[in-house]
């Protein structure tokens, strides 16, 4: 069984577009989920009617899961701990706000759950303001299409799936018991001026839905306050979603996922094998079952035997698996490189070197999920800050008029340098400053992010006051 076979079991509902099926079976794969569909379990072999299961109905018991492995690494790659890059502005007040905000909001662990959920194509942030402060949400695009206007920016973002009456009573509508079981249309939209909630109607009806003046927003920014953010591979800047980062592995994956359970199902059976008789004396009867262990007394003329898996097929399995995994491994652009298979010390170099067709993945994300995705979020609130007549509010302090000019982020290096790393660096770079090359506070900055200085600019700053003479004079 292949991908598109599968896709073939999940239920569609009416009404649901060919885009919005794509992404929710994307998201399947991404939580591991993708086999919850077929009936029956891996080591099941025939119905209670005693027919053959094929094994495209068994879910198999073995899952790799290797799609969600790969966009975990990269995402810990793009977002981790030490990978979180500082923002950069002319205006030193923007710069301390937005860090201040990344810091406050958790911002570093909230862009990897992003990443990981845009993973299947896109990903969508909403920016809400609550008592002054900004509140994020994220958003999974299956169900949502975006409007952009002739300059490139959003004009408006429709949320619309099916829903029951009884979920519908459940969140306070007015909705009979009789119409439990009906289902409805629900829809949110995004303007630039508000956020509308339309009447729940029933499927049935057709035309637009009246608006819920009881529910809907009007907020008056003159943006749409979503962040849209597309994976890297869109067509055109008009494409809703760009490319999943795993899809063309899921059919490689589905393979060693059945592969790894076939072998796993040769394997108990090697450990209690089958036993069949040889009685001439029975002519008819019911076949015996049972395992090695259980003891017989045959005729003279009877026989046993045990129906065995050889021992070389497992080693064959899962030697025909590792090349499937380092198949997924390739189209991914995950880590093949063992550690102990490096002949250098694991310096952070090393460490590059083992996992660089990830950083090469990584990088793309980085113009994705960093420039049109941390960036845009930074300016939005920048646009929040001008917009609202109290600005908004970041740890203790009101900003307003936050100036947006000169925005950028500075990363930090992949993977921090050991000791054996930074007196070389250091002698290299003093050469070069000597030289004329670089510059002292570029040559700083530089040594600064190789320790893994988590604020090149403010290290330099440290240096300034502490031998402004020094500096000047250099």
């Amino acid at each position: 069984m292949d991908w598109l076979a599968l896709q073939e079991k999940f239920a569609a509902l009416p009404g649901m577009t060919p885009r919005t099926r794509r992404l929710l079976a994307l998201q399947r794969v991404l939580e591991g989920t993708q086999y919850d569909v077929l009936p029956h379990p891996f080591a099941r072999e025939r119905s209670v009617s005693g027919e053959y299961i094929p094994l495209s109905d068994r879910r198999p018991s073995v899952r790799t899961n290797l799609c969600r492995t790969v966009v975990d690494e990269m995402v810990s790659l793009l977002f981790g701990n030490s990978h979180w890059p500082l923002v950069v502005a002319e205006a030193a007040e923007t710069a301390g706000a937005l860090n201040n905000f990344a810091l406050e909001a958790g911002l570093s662990a909230f862009m990897m759950q992003v990443a990981t959920r845009g993973s299947v194509g896109s990903v969508a942030i909403w920016v809400e303001i609550s008592a002054n402060r900004p509140c994020l949400t994220l958003l999974e695009t299956a169900y949502l299409t975006p409007e952009w206007d002739p300059t490139g920016a959003l004009l408006r973002v429709t949320e619309r799936f099916m829903v029951t009456g009884r979920e519908l009573a459940a969140s306070g509508y007015p909705v009979e018991p009789k119409e439990y079981a009906a289902r409805f249309w629900w829809q949110r939209r995004w303007t630039c001026d508000a956020v509308e909630i339309s009447i729940p109607r029933p499927v049935e009806q057709e035309g637009e839905p009246p608006l819920d003046t009881m529910r809907s927003t009007m907020h008056g920014l003159g943006f749409v306050p979503v962040v849209w953010i597309r994976n890297p591979g869109a067509v055109s800047v008009r494409d809703p979603d760009g490319e999943c980062s795993f899809e063309r592995a899921i059919d490689t994956v589905i393979e060693a996922d059945y592969l790894l359970s076939q072998a796993g199902r040769g394997l108990k059976y090697g450990s209690d094998p089958t036993l069949v008789l040889k009685t001439p004396d029975l002519l008819e009867g019911p076949a015996r079952q049972g395992g090695a262990a259980s003891a017989l007394t045959l005729p003279p003329e009877g026989d046993a035997k045990l129906l065995e898996i050889n021992g070389a097929a497992a080693g064959a399995v899962l030697a025909h698996y590792r090349e499937l995994r380092q198949l997924v491994l390739e189209q991914l652009h995950g880590n093949r490189t063992h550690g102990d298979r490096l002949g250098t010390a694991q310096s952070g170099r090393a460490m590059e070197l083992m996992c660089q067709p990830l950083i090469w993945m990584a990088d793309r994300l980085r113009g994705t999920y960093g420039d049109c995705g941390v960036l845009a979020l930074y300016r939005m609130l920048c646009r929040f800050s001008s917009a609202l007549p109290n600005g908004i509010l970041i740890g203790c302090e009101q900003y307003r008029n936050l100036d947006p000019t000169g925005l950028s982020l500075q990363w930090p290096a992949w993977f921090t340098a050991d000791e054996a790393e930074f007196q070389p660096l250091a002698h290299g770079l003093v050469e070069a400053v000597s030289a004329r090359l670089l510059s002292r506070e570029t040559a700083a900055r530089l040594y600064a992010c190789a320790v893994g200085i988590s604020d090149p600019a403010a290290e330099w700053k440290k240096i300034e006051a502490h031998d402004p003479a020094s500096v000047q004079n250099f």
